[in-house]
């Protein structure tokens, strides 16, 4: 689990496809505290330390994706240089500073529109149709990883506003419209989807 609270910006170093696609990542993060089998958060996908070490160009992780990993999630396009929103598993006793995180990435969204509002900036995606349910204003939602509030929501557009620390220390600094997002719904707003889905159902087999 994760909190959405991007702790380092990792740079792909390396990729290479075999039977699953193995990505180096350059980071801050000291080796010597991640233990093999961890789980790291790569701008909202989950993933797993496979090997870690330190070289010429600093110290280094690298994770394992799936082809169903590589065609749900923007992973797929990462390329050599491409930045990274990195976060480490969430321990006992940490500061819940974002929200619930799982890492578990339920669509891609499109940044529509970047507009300017004082320092902060004002970000619209468009989301998937069957996940627009889920999101509501003032509501917790996950992009690329980082912990956001929904500010508006419309028939398939919502918008959040990124003040200008999260764009200092995150990739949201150089994202550019047209470009793909990682998008996490909030869990409380699955589960609270999922109990109104089992409400209906009992009601309409107590009206047969």
């Amino acid at each position: 689990m994760f909190t959405g609270i991007i702790t380092d910006i990792g740079r792909i170093a390396k990729i290479t496809k075999a039977g699953d696609t193995r990505f180096d990542i350059l980071t801050s993060y000291d080796p010597e505290t991640i233990a093999l089998g961890a789980s790291i958060a790569c701008s909202g996908v989950c993933l797993t330390v496979v090997e870690k070490g330190t070289g010429a160009d600093g110290h280094w992780f690298a994770m394992e994706a799936s082809k169903e990993t590589l065609d749900v999630t923007t992973a797929g396009q990462w390329r050599e240089g491409s930045l990274l929103n990195l976060e480490r598993a969430l321990k006992m006793g940490d500061e819940l500073g974002g929200h619930i995180v799982s890492g578990h990435v339920d669509g891609i969204a499109k940044i529509v529109s970047i507009v300017a509002e004082g320092d902060s900036q004002r970000y619209s995606f468009e989301a998937p149709k069957n996940l627009m349910g889920f999101i509501a204003p003032k509501g917790s939602v996950t992009l690329d990883g980082t912990s956001l509030t929904v500010n508006q929501v419309s028939a398939q557009n919502f918008g959040v506003n990124l003040i200008s620390h999260t764009q200092e220390v995150t990739t949201w600094g150089a994202s550019r419209e047209g470009d793909l997002v990682n998008l996490e719904i909030d869990v409380l707003a699955r589960y609270v989807a999922r109990l109104k889905e089992v409400e209906q159902q009992d009601e309409g087999d107590i009206n047969v």
